[in-house]
């Protein structure tokens, strides 16, 4: 008898340890069992295991050949990511289309997929050379609110694993010189999403609005404007006829484009999704918005609010014609604790970006705060 119950035990045992480990593997028992072979896109079963679920690129999830109603696009400036490449597509649900807005990220239909892929060419001297897959980020639209969801890849590079708790990989690749360069590369967790994916308490996309994507773009080997593109396809709703009247903004690396607004589009892309009225780092009185056009607002003669150590030995955020005594620079190069800007997820210093922000203060006419 004695033996019979130890039998038992040991049975129970590793059925309880077998749904613990199943549980653990999956992060979500739902079944998953897509009609066809197109984008599957079910909300109510979101969080999927897997990227490679969605069906979002064809044949396999790593060739990213978009698939069936999946939208590449690019913007003009993006944001920086610790030196990160990124490929980035649209979901849009069957017979549904996103509404033009002049200044504002376009207004998109519930069930919408915004898809951000982040990954490293090992070699950038060699534009063949593999690609070193890191994550997949993606913002969904629900009935009443965006959420976000992060994929890790896995070392084969084949698929996508869906993960809240973030981590921290190295990665080395080499430079254009040929230099072999190392860095600490953070995967954020999905309140960390939240501290950049934020206005008014609620997650919003960041990227995709008229100035950032009034740009040409191949197309199957034509060049097109991509707004007009999403035009001509349905797929964007609401947009001016005359493209000359939509915003846009140069790549801050173009030299041969306007200063002012190579770096108002920088600090846009990078600074205001927290320094704006309406995020979270609106108690620094600080509106880093392109369509900003008051100086005080953006910095210029202004005061820090509450920078601590931050100010360093500084007194205002930008001192025109003095980037050497401006503290948004300082900030930008700096990693100490308390001090770096922007403070989520960077562990190196985005060098051109720095450059481009004192180059601009440098060309600012003297101003009153001498």
């Amino acid at each position: 008898m004695r033996n019979i119950i130890y039998f038992l035990s040991l049975i129970f045992a590793g059925l309880l340890f077998q749904t613990a480990c199943n549980k653990d593997d999956n992060p979500n028992p739902n079944e998953i069992n897509p009609p066809d072979d197109k984008p599957y896109v079910d909300l109510a079963k979101m969080p999927y295991t897997n990227l490679s679920d969605y069906q979002f690129f064809t044949s396999t999830t790593a060739n990213f050949v978009p698939n069936q109603g999946v939208i590449y696009y690019d913007l003009s400036t993006g944001l920086f990511a610790n030196y990160a490449q990124k490929l980035r597509y649209l979901y849009l649900p069957p017979n549904t289309t996103a509404t033009y807005k002049n200044d504002e990220v376009f207004d998109f239909p519930e069930g919408t997929v915004i898809i951000k892929h982040f990954y490293y060419k090992t070699d950038l001297r060699n534009p063949n050379s593999p690609n070193y897959n890191i994550e997949t980020r993606l913002l969904v639209k629900f009935a009443t609110e965006w959420q976000t969801f992060s994929y890790l890849w896995n070392e084969e590079g084949t698929d996508a694993v869906f993960s809240v708790i973030g981590k921290q990989i190295p990665v080395s690749w080499i430079d254009d010189n040929g230099i072999t360069q190392n860095i600490n590369y953070i995967i954020p967790n999905k309140n960390e999403c939240k501290g950049c994916h934020s206005a008014d308490n609620l997650i919003v996309p960041l990227g995709p609005n008229a100035r950032n994507m009034n740009k040409m773009i191949d197309n199957n080997g034509s060049e097109l404007n991509q707004l007009a593109y999403l035009v001509s396809t349905q797929k964007l709703s609401n947009a001016p006829t005359d493209l000359s009247q939509i915003p846009s903004i140069p790549n801050f690396m173009d030299t041969t484009a306007d200063l002012n607004q190579r770096a108002r589009g920088y600090l846009d892309v990078n600074c205001a999704g927290c320094h704006n009225p309406k995020a979270a780092a609106n108690n620094s009185g600080l509106d880093l918005s392109y369509t900003q056009t008051n100086p005080v607002e953006y910095g210029v003669c202004k005061s820090p609010v509450a920078a601590g150590a931050g100010s360093g030995t500084f007194n205002y955020d930008i001192v025109p014609a003095h980037p050497e005594r401006s503290i948004m620079p300082y900030r930008m190069a700096s990693l100490a604790v308390d001090v770096a800007m922007p403070e989520l997820l960077r562990t190196t210093i985005d060098t051109a970006g720095v450059t481009l922000v004192r180059q601009w203060i440098a060309a600012m006419p003297p101003g009153p705060c001498q």
